[in-house]
């Protein structure tokens, strides 16, 4: 089902002008305008806040050890997932790297489900069985988070595939997206998927976000041809400004209408800026200064942009706008309780969803060895 954005005959909308937006290669069109309403720019600045609010408790907690192993924030790239979602609905396929929370969130998840699962707990968005790096929500086709670098993308054109197999005869293909960094987009992996999406004409999007980094290597260390969008040599490519909600959701809207009408896959590069190290446990100040993150978060902040434009139009006030925010804040903090007062998985989900039982149920293994062994489930399979 299609989703309905402002146009310019709705009332009270306003035209946002794309220029400078955009970069193509070996396809001629791109966005030059973007009409939307107060409506629309509400939504995004709320989503996005509370995303953001959301990492910040992340860290807090991280830092607090209430949450454990790798963690990979996303605050100052919330415009691209966001961008992204507004252009896709919810039969589009979405799966990325392990920097994944808040597309969990905006994928049909929620604040004390993602951070129940970051908590371990049995409340959270996968059982508090995946932590960081695997969520997961197939009712609104999000297929996670990757624990292993670039490993998502051919099980993107897996998902290409099933789009294209699933197309009623002659009508456009719903799309699948596979998002991956700029680390890992030299990888022979992607190749291979990207050749194969483009021989069978499957309508994959390789999504590049390009956060300047990976891990702390720049890209202009890192790559030969940092220029991503022009890495699938005869699969057309664009790159777009991944800090301007509204460029990415008029050039995914473009690129979602190009793949899915079985031209086969399109490379997409996010120019975006990530403000956290690679990790918690990565401080982000050894391979780039305080004062270029800083520079970043005043001239090119995806929330602050949404922001302008509300002050800008006269849709809200600055005191107006500090009261939203107040209240965004107030119901992270809430569910942030929520998600620390759930409890752990119990014992039984250790052997859950393992095996099948040929209904679409799980059934648990015969024998299931405890650290005790007195205490082990079943019958020993060496033991008369």
């Amino acid at each position: 089902m299609a989703r309905l954005f402002a146009s310019a005959s709705d009332p009270g909308a306003v035209k946002i002008d794309l220029a400078g937006s955009f970069e193509t290669h070996r396809f001629d069109a791109m966005p030059t305008e973007a009409w939307t309403n107060k409506e629309e720019l509400t939504h995004y600045f709320k989503q996005m806040y509370q995303g953001r609010r959301m990492e910040i408790l992340c860290d807090t907690n991280y830092k607090a050890k209430k949450i454990r192993g790798f963690c990979h924030l996303y605050d100052g790239q919330e415009a691209t997932a966001t961008g992204v979602n507004a252009a896709f609905t919810k039969e589009d396929c979405w799966i990325t790297s392990y920097r994944c929370h808040y597309v969990a969130l905006i994928r049909g998840g929620s604040v004390e489900g993602v951070l129940g699962e970051l908590f371990g707990n049995h409340g959270g968005l996968t059982k508090g069985k995946g932590g960081s790096m695997h969520f997961y929500n197939k009712e609104n086709n999000f297929y996670g988070g990757q624990g292993i670098v670039g490993a998502q993308v051919p099980c993107g054109a897996g998902l290409a595939f099933a789009c294209k197999y699933n197309a009623p005869p002659g009508g456009p293909m719903n799309v699948a997206a596979a998002f991956f960094g700029d680390g890992a987009a030299n990888q022979g992996q992607i190749w291979e998927a990207a050749n194969m999406a483009s021989l069978w004409k499957l309508p994959l999007v390789l999504c590049i976000e390009n956060n300047q980094y990976g891990m702390g290597t720049s890209t202009e260390r890192s790559s030969s041809n940092n220029t991503y969008f022009t890495m699938g040599n005869k699969i057309p490519g664009m790159k777009m400004d991944g800090n301007n909600v509204l460029a990415v959701r008029e050039g995914m809207k473009m690129v979602k209408e190009y793949c899915g009408a079985g031209n086969g896959p399109m490379y997409v590069e996010f120019d975006t800026y990530r403000y956290h190290g690679h990790s918690m446990s990565d401080p982000g100040t050894v391979y780039r200064s305080r004062d270029e993150v800083t520079a970043q978060r005043k001239s090119r902040d995806p929330i602050d942009s949404v922001k302008t434009l509300l002050l800008e139009h006269e849709f809200y006030t600055e005191k107006e706008l500090k009261e939203i925010e107040k209240e965004v804040k107030k119901g992270v903090d809430a569910s942030a309780k929520i998600a620390l007062a759930m409890t752990p998985p119990p014992p039984t989900e250790l052997y859950a969803d393992i095996y099948t039982d040929g209904k679409g149920g799980s059934e648990p293994p015969p024998f299931i060895r405890m650290p005790d062994c007195m205490q082990s489930i079943g019958a020993h399979p060496f033991v008369a």
